[in-house]
């Protein structure tokens, strides 16, 4: 595509078409664009409109398709095609900084989000000059220029917070200090001065505010890794600066928007973030700032409302009393007891008030209520901060802090009596405090582990909690029975399991009514517990079955055989369920927690009787096979799980059903997804294992991404298969290897070739190794041995994979002839001394550096991925087992077995070349084996 005016004015065409809201305008215009946008120049006729369009609706979209192309086409992945010519890479670095920096504000946003993902991939080794671009632009005083700057560059460093320390990580960000630090530094000062001059501007303060926003979320960044040193030596500036601004209280800047927060309150927010960086991470260097910054939080948070705008302002201030609060040489500042009872009223209980704004989060949306109260992603609301900051307090302070809650709690719990439908949201914020202050450790698994001695949580349970579970009026405060729900979710490894035993039934029963809600809602009002509406006529119903969901499945893992009487009444509801969510499966969270219920259901009830296999199969196979007929994408990789798992339950023969189905596991298009691959391989391994014959594993070994499968799969292969089932693929199978390690060796295809080579000599013996090397081409077997094998066994990972290794190394050393008698000789002290280092020396985890893996990314929404069931795990497996105890003795063994045949070779062998601590090492085996050398 050339740079011209005709090809200009076609792309402005089809971009004014993909805005048309008619799809049969819009779709092929789109699809036109699907099909250019690997031709050469087309980034560069993007960059073109969006910089010279008269038209500001196409300059506009321009920068968004532009941006979405980046995000798209720059990485470059093994084994796809890449759209982005090198000219073009070379041309877009070199001009979209000035372009994004001269352009306004809607199409400079779209730009430097380009930037940040060329950046991601290319800074600092393949574009150098980007940063002292940027900061040259300091200088402009243009703050429409420095805000694209600043947010360009946050959008850059932020992934400092989220990244393991590594020598690579650290260089890039001293790189970034030595080019940045000095001159945000001098700009962050020069910004608080330009905020004085124009005290009485408001226009001017917004743009100058939001730089510096964007400042202090910098620096959080460059300092989360660790503490540099030029941010050390000028700490007393960033910090006065930063108290300065969290005690100014400007009018101009306030608004009349309860919702959305202002400049101000967000700037004070990160500000607290920094702090409380600070205080956890650099306590030493940040102690004598430290009463100050308390002093003026604890004053923001006792004149800061309860309106939503402030919610993240309140969350990050008390956040940053919780991180204080718990260090041992602050704890002063707390044991006064006026000062603990401060606290829990003035900041604590306030903020664990269920709001009006919560419970029209909780009526209307649902989903969203899901996300940050249920699934873990409430880090930034009030209660949490509020939750944390009293796990805070009890570790210094747990007799003080939970008599004054206690407190309380009785007073809320008499205002919930007294009249329940006016004050339920009393009881709400009791239950809340109490698990508050219940939890001081928790896990994923097992939920509370450890919990306050002070607090009676059976009790509680029975009193308070087991009331709602029961209550016969499901129309009733369906916050008060989520409550509950939550509450044996939480505390279900504290719980008497007799207690546990009396919830679960109660939870089958809402999970049923849940089925009649969901079908019904849109018809009439909804007649069974946990079935509310909003003033919207809004249905809030997955709220509490997801939470149902995931009790019942946590409670199961925990009851484990208890729960077998009510596995029958259960497994009819979940797969109604399971064929409903099919027809749209949209809620990722709910799906996924209902396989997991369907996997625990099946491995608890087969435990105790594995003949029970077969009904699940009738309830699950007719709902598996619509699901497999509609090619519901999002549920293959459940479905094949839960297969898997079925069949393995199997003693022998393999059900007609799972034969019918083999064949369709073949399809090309299942393994092009790469969601079902795990998945499939598994599955086909549990087919080997019944004495299916062999399947080709081409298309996986091929994939750099997913070769590893491929060996999982033939691994299985050579120990499961009979070998004359296999005889005629071997060769075939080995050639293939040779051909990926000639064209494309990675160090990963590599530890799984060693695996795999090895574990084929342990099954089939040294000589067949030897032999069917030699068959491919002449000397094949000793080429392996010197060029993979012995400079590479020592990258081999996992005490499995190590001990197959380990055991088939021996039988070449010591049961293949031609080691001892032919030209191989020479490579036979060493093997033996590679043997020595994979057991003794570190593991060797280099990688090349020209060796490019492909980065799995957590993308937003709900995409066909593969996703482990818990339940449905496969145990690591031996394949070896209890024959090999320890391959040290078995090694010092065959070596005394070979030199009983063969007197004086294997001492003369070792005497004339073995590395002296090799030798020393061997001799510890033998001495240990209680044998010698002959």
């Amino acid at each position: 595509m050339e740079l011209n005016d005709a090809n200009l004015q076609t792309l402005t065409e089809f971009l004014r078409k993909t805005l048309n809201p008619d799809p049969a305008v819009r779709r092929p215009a789109e699809k036109f664009l699907e099909t250019v946008e690997g031709n050469q120049n087309y980034s560069l006729l993007l960059l073109t409109l969006l910089e010279k369009s008269q038209d500001d609706v196409i300059r506009v979209c321009a920068a968004v398709t532009f941006k979405n192309y980046i995000k798209r086409n720059w990485r470059i992945v093994e084994d796809e095609p890449n759209k982005i010519s090198e000219a073009d890479r070379t041309a877009i670095k070199a001009n979209i900084v000035n372009l994004m920096l001269s352009s306004p504000e809607q199409i400079q946003k779209q730009l430097s989000d380009a930037i940040s993902i060329i950046g991601r991939e290319d800074f600092p080794q393949k574009w150098p000059d980007l940063l002292t671009e940027m900061v040259t632009r300091f200088r402009s005083g243009d703050f429409h220029i420095i805000n694209g700057v600043l947010r360009t560059a946050h959008s850059l460093f932020k992934r400092y917070r989220h990244e393991f320390k590594s020598n690579e990580l650290w260089s890039e960000i001293k790189l970034v200090l030595d080019t940045f630090a000095l001159p945000l530094t001098e700009l962050f000062k020069a910004t608080i001065e330009l905020c004085q001059t124009h005290a009485n501007d408001v226009n001017a303060l917004k743009v100058l505010f939001s730089s510096l926003t964007l400042i202090s979320k910098l620096f959080y960044s460059l300092n989360f890794q660790d503490l540099p040193e030029f941010f050390e030596d000028n700490m007393e500036t960033w910090m006065t600066n930063f108290h300065g601004l969290l005690t100014l209280d400007n009018k101009l800047l306030q608004t009349d928007d309860e919702e959305e927060a202002g400049l101000l309150e967000l700037l004070k927010s990160q500000i607290c973030d920094n702090a409380a960086l600070y205080a956890q991470k650099y306590d030493e260097e940040f102690q004598p700032y430290l009463p100050r910054f308390v002093t003026a939080i604890w004053n923001l948070l006792v004149s800061t409302g309860q309106e939503v705008k402030y919610d993240l302002l309140v969350s990050n201030a008390i956040q940053f009393l919780a991180s204080v609060c718990e260090r041992p040489h602050y704890k002063h500042l707390f044991e006064d007891q006026s000062t603990l009872t401060s606290i829990c009223e003035k900041v604590i209980v306030p903020n664990m008030e269920f709001r009006s704004a919560d419970e029209e989060a909780f009526e209307d949306n649902s989903e969203e209520y899901i996300r940050r109260d249920l699934e873990g992603s409430d880090i930034d609301t009030r209660r949490r901060a509020a939750c944390d900051l009293v796990r805070g307090l009890c570790k210094f302070f747990e007799g003080p802090v939970t008599a004054i809650f206690s407190g309380y709690v009785n007073s809320m719990l008499t205002e919930y009596a007294k009249s329940p439908r006016e004050n339920w949201k009393h009881k709400d914020a009791a239950i809340y405090l109490v698990t508050s202050l219940a939890s001081k450790a928790q896990t994923q698994k097992h939920g509370i582990t450890q919990a306050n001695e002070l607090v009676n949580l059976n009790e509680f349970f029975v009193n308070h909690i087991l009331p709602d579970l029961k209550s016969s009026n499901i129309d009733e405060f369906p916050v008060l029975k989520t409550d509950a729900i939550k509450y044996v979710m939480i505390f279900r490894s504290q719980l008497p399991k007799e207690q546990l035993l009396q919830a679960v039934p109660l939870l089958i029963s809402h999970l049923q009514a849940q089925s009649t809600v969901e079908h019904t809602y849109a018809a009439h009002a909804l007649e069974r517990l946990f079935t509310m509406r909003g003033p919207n006529n809004s249905s809030c119903v997955f709220i509490c079955v997801s939470s149902i969901s995931k009790a019942i499945m946590r409670s199961f893992s925990l009851l484990q055989e208890a729960i077998v009487p009510y596995i029958p009444t259960l497994i009819g509801q979940l797969t109604q369920k399971l064929l409903l969510v099919s027809k749209n499966p949209s809620k990722p969270h709910f799906n996924h927690y209902l396989f997991e219920s369907l996997c625990l259901s099946v491995r608890i009830t087969c435990k105790a009787n594995p003949a029970t296999v077969s009904s699940f199969e009738e309830a699950l196979f007719p709902v598996f096979t619509e699901i497999l007929q509609n090619d519901v994408q999002e549920f293959l990789p459940y479905v094949f799980q839960v297969m898997s798992l079925l069949l393995e339950i199997h003693s022998n023969s393999i059900p007609a059903s799972y034969m019918a189905l083999f064949p369709h596991l073949l399809q090309p298009v299942l393994w092009e997804r790469t969601g079902n691959i795990p998945p499939l391989v598994r599955l086909l391994q549990a087919y080997l294992e019944k004495g299916v014959l062999f399947m080709l594993f081409q298309k996986l070994i091929a994939s750099k991404a997913n070769d590893h499968q491929g060996f999982y799969l033939l691994n299985s292969i050579i120990e499961h298969m009979p070998a004359e089932s296999i005889i005629q693929y071997r060769k075939q199978i080995f050639i293939l290897l040779f051909q990926r390690l000639q064209s494309s060796k990675t160090t990963k295809f590599i530890k799984s070739f060693l695996v795999f080579v090895n574990l084929y000599c342990v099954k089939y013996g040294a000589i067949a190794l030897q032999e069917i090397f030699d068959s491919i081409q002449p000397k094949m077997f000793g080429m392996v041995l010197e060029k993979i094998i012995i400079p590479e066994v020592q990258k081999v990972s996992g005490i499995v994979e190590k001990k197959i290794c380990a055991v088939g190394i021996t039988k070449i050393l010591t049961e293949c002839p031609a080691m001892m008698d032919t030209e191989y000789t020479k490579l036979w002290t060493p093997l033996l001394q590679a043997l020595i280092g994979l057991f003794e020396l570190p593991e060797d985890d280099s990688i090349p550096d020209d060796e490019h893996f492909i980065d799995i990314e957590d993308t937003p929404g709900y995409q066909t991925a593969f996703s482990q069931l818990a339940f449905a795990g496969k145990k690591e497996h031996d394949p070896i087992g209890d024959a090999v105890g320890n391959p040290k003795i078995l090694l010092a063994q065959s070596l005394h077995k070979l030199s009983t045949a063969c007197p004086g070779r294997v001492p003369s062998m070792l005497s004339t070349s073995m590395n002296a601590e090799a030798l020393q090492f061997l001799q510890g085996y033998l001495q240990a084996a209680t044998v010698q050398l002959v």
